[in-house]
Parts: structure tokens; sequence; C-alpha cells
């Protein structure tokens, strides 16, 4: 890579978190002894299920677009995704009084789509697979409006905003008298990832940072191992919609270079069986995505970096019709 890449450092993160206190939730640190004693560790979960519009990804929306000065809020912006960003930036738009765009997946989860209207944002649809990309349409509403497009990761203050998780974690076990060993977060263009790791590294040398992509959208995976970005053509889909990045970011990228231990894949069944477990045992509703880490670590994908691991539930926006059939096991 030939350009400069901002970087985000811990005074970012700390940043961010002042300015999302009292707007976004500090969720808790919990653990479960029935999987503790499962695993043979002892595994402090974070569950941003539990965040404003159910997902971690209100924290880098909010960071983002509270930045913007008066004539930019004026003029609005515009988003692309398929649901828990787009969520995150409309409920973030409407509590600062911004206009939303989302350009979200015309197949995007019912779910996603009714909340992210429901903040009040003008939701438009594009198909995936024919036409314009969605980088392309949201880039044409911006020029029409004079918008400012926040993209889902690759944005200094997006990842600031979700470092924030990995600042709360460490201090909340240091708090329980625990040092991580390793800390686990799902992977899909590395926002969540790349300002976790900024923030534990700086705080906890020794944390081990770990990512989870799903096994068909393994771009991080093959990205670190040739030490450059891929760009990956997937055939098919995932049951973790959240996680279809075909490639890692230009800013969170170097980040993960730099930080990440190990990256795990998992299959369609593996995450089906960690929403079962989640809902079964941890009594939490968890999206595909938002189980992926759950799911590297029930299949046993996790390297033994130690018996203390993070574990982030990203989020919780599930199809209600998709769940029931996943909690039957018929998915």
């Amino acid at each position: 890579m030939n350009a400069v890449v901002p970087a985000v450092t811990l005074a970012d993160i700390e940043a961010a978190a002042g300015r999302l206190k009292g707007q976004a939730v500090e969720t808790p640190l919990i653990e479960s002894p029935a999987l503790n004693a499962r695993l043979g560790l002892r595994v402090l979960i974070k569950p941003e299920t539990l965040q404003r519009v159910g997902a971690f990804k209100f924290r880098g929306a909010y960071n983002r677009l509270v930045q913007l000065d008066a004539d930019q809020r004026t003029r609005g912006v515009v988003a692309f995704s398929s649901g828990n960003h787009a969520q995150g930036v409309a409920l973030a738009a409407k509590l600062l009084g911004i206009p939303a765009v989302i350009v979200m997946p015309d197949d995007a989860p019912a779910v996603k789509v009714e909340a992210t209207k429901g903040y009040g944002a003008d939701v438009r649809f594009y198909n995936r697979l024919t036409g314009k990309t969605r980088e392309q349409i949201a880039a044409e509403i911006a020029a029409e409006r004079g918008a400012v497009v926040v993209p889902a990761f690759d944005d200094p203050h997006i990842v600031a905003g979700q470092g924030t998780v990995g600042l709360e974690m460490v201090r909340q076990a240091q708090a329980l008298g625990a040092t991580l060993d390793a800390a686990i977060a799902p992977i899909s263009g590395g926002g969540l990832l790349a300002g976790m790791a900024t923030a534990i590294k700086a705080l906890s040398p020794q944390t081990a940072i770990v990512g989870v992509e799903p096994a068909a959208f393994d771009d991080t995976l093959q990205s670190l191992q040739k030490g450059q970005r891929v760009t990956i053509r997937p055939q098919g889909r995932s049951y973790c919609d959240a996680l279809e990045s075909p490639f890692p970011g230009e800013i969170t990228f170097p980040v993960m270079l730099r930080t990440v231990a190990d990256v795990a894949t998992v299959t369609d069944a593996e995450v089906a069986e960690a929403m079962r477990y989640a809902f079964s045992t941890l009594k939490l509703v968890v999206e595909p995505g938002g189980a992926a880490g759950l799911a590297a670590l029930l299949a046993g994908k996790v390297k033994a970096f130690g018996p203390t691991v993070g574990l982030v539930l990203s989020g919780g926006n599930v199809d209600p019709e998709f769940f029931g059939r996943v909690i039957r096991g018929e998915a």
C-alpha cells in the first residue's frame, strides 16, 4: 500500500469513549459456569447484543457522526450496510438530528431493515448480484446531496468507536482480577477487531488477539497469510450476513497485520450450533455473525493462548423466522 493510512491510537479510543458516555451502553462482562466447564477455560463474555441497536456498530457510528460540523449535519450522511451499521448510523443520525440515507441489499434480514426505517432513515435497496455496487450508489447519493459517506469500517473515527469495546473489556476484566490471555471477536472488514486490538494491546500487551470469520469469507486470513490485502470472490452466501465483506479495510488491515495472533474460520453448521448454545445455555439471542467467536471456541478452533479468554458476542439482530429454524435444528 502506497497511501498514508491514518493511525488510530489509544488516545483516539479514549476520546471516543468520552463522546459515547451517556449515549452507548457500557455492556457488562459476564461469564457462564456451564461454558467455562465445557471448555476448561474462563470465558469473559462481552454481550454487545445488549448495545443500542443490538450491536457494537452504534459505537463507531455515533463517534463518527457527533464530530460532523454544522454544515455537514445539515447536508446529511449516507451509509451502506446489510443491517447493523445501517441501524447504528440511523440511530446516531436520529439522536443528532442529521438526515440519513442507508443503502441496503434487498435480501437484508427484514428485522434489520425495519429497525433502520424505524430510526427514521431513508432506506434505498440494491441487488448484491446485479447492477451498481452499494459503494457506487452511496457515492452518487452523496454527490447529489453533498452528504458525507459513513463507511462501515474503513474510517478512523469508526475504528476508534469500535475500539471502546476493547477498552471496556480490559478494564472490566481487571476489575474482576483477571488478565486476558486472548480476546476473540468476529471479522468483517476489521473495524471491530482493529479497534479492539489497538486498545487491548496498549493496555494489556500480552493478550493475544484472535479474529473469526466465515469459512467462505476468509479474506482476512488469506490477507494475513500473504501480508497484503486480498479480495476474494465468494461463490455463495454465509449465515453470517454481517461478515460477508470480500476484503479487509485499508485502514484496518495494517493494524490487524501487526496485532492479530490468529484467525479461525467457522462453518454455517458451527455458527448455528453456537446460536443454539447461546440461546439454551447463555440465555442470549445472538445473530449468526455475532456468534462466530463462540462457534470457534465450541468447535475447538481457537489456539490455546491461556486459561482466560475475552469473547465478544457482537450482535443480536437475527430474523425471527431464521432464528426459529436454527433453534429447532432445521438450519
